[in-house]
């Protein structure tokens, strides 16, 4: 039997699961450097040629992981902290900077699944500006340089009858905007990184790719436009769980392979496939970080004003 199958969203997860022999994959990049001050650890994974995005079951590009072990803490402060962090983090990922720009920002996801609420509610608390500016011009805002700023939450086809890409590509041929920026919920390999991870990627996004709900992928090649996503892992399989738990339970075992062992006893956990586990606070942590993407990339914007 083949070794089970982990699902994560995380490119650096990715990379990690990657067996040691190949563990100097030609093709992928990665640096690394801590804030010590904010406790943020970032990780920007590039994969640069086809057999890397293969090896690694990620689109060619830059991933962008910053990990902050308190993220889930009610610390004001601290959370003002990643949201800067977040938005030079993502500046550094949008085209164009310095430039006036049309830009429309994506909530993906279900309002009504806590979990899955982190595009909807970042939606909710993002400066929009697209509709006073063409009404009333800059002057409102009383500055001569702003991005016009638009957003959109699209729901999920079992409620709209229709694929996330469909919709998203009707208001981008109607409104033309020159960048896109999406917000979905993720899955992690690992339960240390729930909630306590963003990432950011010039990829694109899959939308439902985390629990296993192929949908038609949202990238430049599918709007023709550049498209930036931003994702935090809210879900973890429960599968991967079980081997964890494994692991610990069988530390002392030399060379104990919980993807392996889950692998070779497929059938006795194939009823974990397709369960997802989350952390019991999550609609208070869903609240508090949704409101911390959406304040880095309030800031994102705004700088780019300047």
């Amino acid at each position: 039997m083949g070794n089970f199958q982990v699902r994560t969203d995380l490119a650096l997860e990715a990379r990690e699961s990657i067996s040691e022999a190949e563990s100097e994959l030609r093709g992928v990049r990665v640096e690394e450097y801590y804030k010590e001050e904010e406790d943020i650890r970032v990780t920007k994974v590039t994969i640069e040629t086809k057999n890397a995005a293969k090896a690694m079951g990620k689109p060619m590009g830059v991933y962008v992981t910053m990990e902050a072990p308190a993220m889930v803490e009610p610390d004001d402060d601290y959370h003002r902290e990643i949201s800067e962090g977040l938005a030079e983090e993502l500046q550094q990922m949008l085209p164009g900077l310095g430039q006036e720009q049309s830009i429309l920002v994506v909530g993906l996801g279900n309002r009504e699944v806590t979990a899955d609420a982190l595009g909807p509610q970042v939606v909710d608390n993002l400066f929009i500006t697209r509709h006073i500016v063409r009404e009333y011009g800059k002057a409102a805002y009383d500055c001569d340089r702003m991005n016009l700023i638009s957003a959109l939450e699209p729901g999920v086809m079992a409620k709209t009858g229709m694929e996330t890409a469909e919709i998203v590509s009707g208001v981008v041929n109607e409104t033309k905007p020159d960048l896109l920026i999406v917000i979905d919920a993720l899955a992690a390999r690992s339960t240390r990184r729930l909630n306590r991870t963003i990432q950011i990627t010039n990829t694109g996004i899959q939308p439902g790719s985390g629990v296993g709900n192929h949908r038609n992928a949202l990238t430049e090649e599918s709007l023709g436009i550049p498209v930036v996503a931003i994702g935090i892992p809210t879900v973890v399989d429960a599968a991967t769980i079980v081997g964890d738990a494994l692991e610990k339970l069988l530390s002392d075992e030399k060379e104990f392979d919980s993807m392996k062992y889950l692998g070779q006893h497929r059938n006795v956990f194939s009823e974990l496939n397709n369960m997802y586990m989350t952390g019991k606070d999550i609609d208070a942590v869903i609240k508090r970080v949704s409101y911390t993407v959406s304040e880095g990339i309030n800031l994102a914007l705004e700088m780019r004003m300047e």
